[in-house]
């Protein structure tokens, strides 16, 4: 079995959730197996290995976690990107699109020096506004996005697609059909 098979019978998918005709791809059982874990972060560390990396930014919550063990795989500092309002010292914060509305994210201001290379981790890329919003704010204090990282990409919803068109590679481990 390969690589991309294993990690596909690992990810629980739940219909309807959290809505009917949604296909919700949960990655708490890859987080729960240690060797299923273990590989898909050497996998998302493995383009990267030798070259000088910066910083690993995180979105939350589920890119905390891979996030965190990516930066420690490349010795790299770590940067959460968090929902507005959940970070204690001055930060910077953009309106990104969700597929109802806006949201705002944020991250301290001193986060990255600017020319710092920085790696973008989450679980999953779908429509991509919440990557795209990430994206934005990296480069609004100077850091050099380097690539974007997803353990899933939801192909037909297109995110992934948006991150390159603003000149980011995006590198994903799997594809899951539909939404």
């Amino acid at each position: 079995m390969t690589f991309e098979t294993d990690l596909k019978n690992i990810i629980r998918s739940i219909p309807d959730y959290p809505k009917p005709g949604i296909m919700f791809r949960d990655i708490t059982t890859l987080l729960g197996d240690a060797r299923g874990f273990r590989r898909a972060v050497d996998e998302l560390v493995q383009p990267f290995a030798g070259q000088k990396i910066d910083q690993v930014a995180g979105m939350e919550a589920r890119g905390f976690i891979l996030g965190g063990a990516v930066a420690h795989q490349l010795s790299a500092g770590f940067i959460p990107i968090r929902k507005k309002g959940k970070l204690p010292h001055q930060t910077v914060s953009i309106a990104y699109s969700l597929e109802y509305g806006v949201d705002e994210m944020e991250m301290h201001e001193d986060a990255v020096k600017r020319g710092e290379k920085v790696i973008l981790v989450d679980d999953l890329i779908a429509t991509g506004g919440t990557a795209e919003g990430a994206v934005r704010l990296l480069r609004q204090v100077g850091a050099e996005i380097v690539a974007a990282c997803f353990v899933i990409d939801l192909p037909e919803l297109g995110g992934a697609q948006k991150i390159r068109d603003l000149g980011v590679p995006v590198r994903s481990l799997i594809a899951f059909e539909g939404h």
